[in-house]
């Protein structure tokens, strides 16, 4: 109990904005993991895990603005949907930096551990940053739903999340289809629920990341949640 109150204390103290400067400091050393590896193999091909980074920042970024705006606006304004959907269209980015390890198999023995810690370094932020703008998220949620319906939200995103991971990975599709390509990506999502026996993967690379992503949430919101509700 003493560390969940020192983990509330922090949290307190930090605030959003705190947390987004740790955040900042933390993805500096990712990509300073990135410049060495470079420029010490000469070899600049994971330069995309810089960019998923950017990426994974923005659900965090939304997130902060949303929690600053409904004090003022309330949920259901037009600023509060907006910026609820744009956090919804990207929160997946955060948590698709865990699949960039498939790319590990293409480093060379000579690299390969220096490389590993590099991709976890970025996967850890990617995450963090996920997991935060869900925390986030989930105490406004907390606020002004019952407990089990905010904890099915809260589940059905990271569900949500995880089918957009296996979207992203296997079908290349990004955040930004959704504006330029909704129909493709309609066609391919109604098409594994039509014949799911044709997609086996669908389901459990699906539910495979929603295993992993649901565990370690629960950790964290056990860990930071308010001690009212423990």
């Amino acid at each position: 109990m003493e560390k969940v109150m020192d983990l509330k204390r922090s949290a307190e103290r930090y605030g959003p904005v705190g947390w987004a400067l740790l955040c900042s400091s933390s993805s500096l050393v990712s990509v300073g993991f990135y410049v060495v590896g470079a420029i010490g193999s000469h070899d600049w091909q994971y330069w995309y895990l810089a960019t998923n980074l950017i990426l994974a920042w923005l659900p965090l970024f939304f997130a902060v603005w949303l929690v600053a705006i409904l004090p003022r606006f309330g949920w259901s304004s037009w600023r509060g949907v907006a910026l609820t959907l744009l956090w919804l269209a990207f929160l997946p980015n955060s948590f698709y930096m865990v699949s960039d390890l498939i790319h590990l198999a293409n480093t060379d023995s000579a690299h390969v551990l220096f490389n590993s810690v590099t991709f976890i370094s970025f996967i850890f932020n990617g995450l963090a940053f996920g997991f935060i703008s869900l925390f986030l998220v989930h105490k406004q949620l907390m606020k002004r739903l019952s407990v089990r319906s905010t904890h099915a939200a809260i589940a059905f995103i990271l569900l949500v999340c995880s089918f957009a991971i296996y979207l992203g990975r296997d079908l290349r599709w990004n955040s930004w289809d959704l504006l330029t390509n909704p129909f493709g990506i309609l066609f391919d999502v109604s098409d594994r629920f039509i014949n799911p026996g044709a997609h086996p993967e669908t389901f459990t690379t699906t539910l495979a990341f929603f295993v992993l992503l649901g565990s370690i949430y629960l950790v964290i919101w056990q860990l930071a949640k308010p001690p009212s509700e423990h």
